[in-house]
């Protein structure tokens, strides 16, 4: 007789209970589906900021000025979503486990800084894509908080920094633009330590970072994937559990 979705449930929360119980170097591992709960659109959906901007490479952004508008008018639409979106659940789920001091670090592809209002201090987050809290100077390197830019934001006049008159852009990684080495090692770094990875809202489809909770399974860690898609990484997971994140995560609390 089938097992009932309930009773299929209860044994991988059980599971995934015990997978808890039994580590202490945890390192989870966070994509766009964290956000979407959030209500932050994953660009590539149906109606998303994607449909309705064409991605802006860092060279036009760079060299371009019409693009350099087209980028901030985007930008100014993405922040009135992350500006006022509070963390969900699963966010909350893994600031607890830093509170048990369980937790190793967190590895996420966002950069709505959603990780950071939960009360994860910044030291604890592997940010591999930037993100969107602060503003950077491609010419002198400074960085500041973006809050009080984008109030004042005109996306017809993309701002300059006031030190030395360089392009600001959001702290965030842009279409040809690489990812930070240190953040790469880092990473790799925590997946090769931890003892359990907890892959959450990520189709693991983007390089290099959907590599690493790879490499924390072939480090001896264990791998647990909850996200509602099929992922290329199923097949080499302990536990895979395709529920919304957050139904899952109360179930589990």
């Amino acid at each position: 007789m089938p097992i009932s979705r309930s009773a299929e449930m209860e044994d991988k929360l059980q599971q995934f209970r015990h997978f808890l119980e039994d580590s202490s170097r945890i390192v989870g591992f966070t994509g766009a589906g964290i956000s979407t709960e959030s209500g932050i659109s994953d660009y590539r959906s149906q109606g998303g900021i994607w449909e309705k901007f064409t991605p802006v490479y860092l060279t036009e952004f760079l060299n371009d000025a019409a693009k350099r508008c087209l980028y901030w008018e985007r930008k100014k639409v993405l922040w009135k979503s992350i500006s006022t979106a509070q963390p969900g659940k699963t966010h909350t789920f893994f600031t607890q486990l830093y509170k048990k001091k369980r937790l190793l670090g967190l590895i996420t592809q966002n950069i709505d800084g959603l990780h950071e209002k939960s009360g994860l201090p910044t030291e604890e987050i592997v940010n591999l894509h930037g993100t969107t809290l602060e503003i950077i100077c491609m010419g002198c390197g400074d960085i500041s908080p973006a809050e009080p830019l984008m109030k004042r934001l005109d996306p017809e006049h993309p701002p300059l920094c006031a030190l030395c008159g360089g392009l600001l852009k959001p702290n965030t990684i842009s279409f040809g633009q690489q990812l930070v080495e240190a953040d790469l090692h880092r990473a790799e770094r925590l997946s090769r330590q931890c003892d359990l990875m907890i892959a959450a809202g990520s189709t693991l489809q983007v390089q290099p970072a959907a590599s690493f909770p790879l490499v924390a399974k072939e480090s001896g860690a264990k791998l647990v994937i909850i996200t509602l898609s099929e992922t290329p990484l199923d097949q080499y997971a302990d536990l895979v559990i395709q529920e919304k994140l957050g139904n899952f995560i109360h179930h589990l609390l």
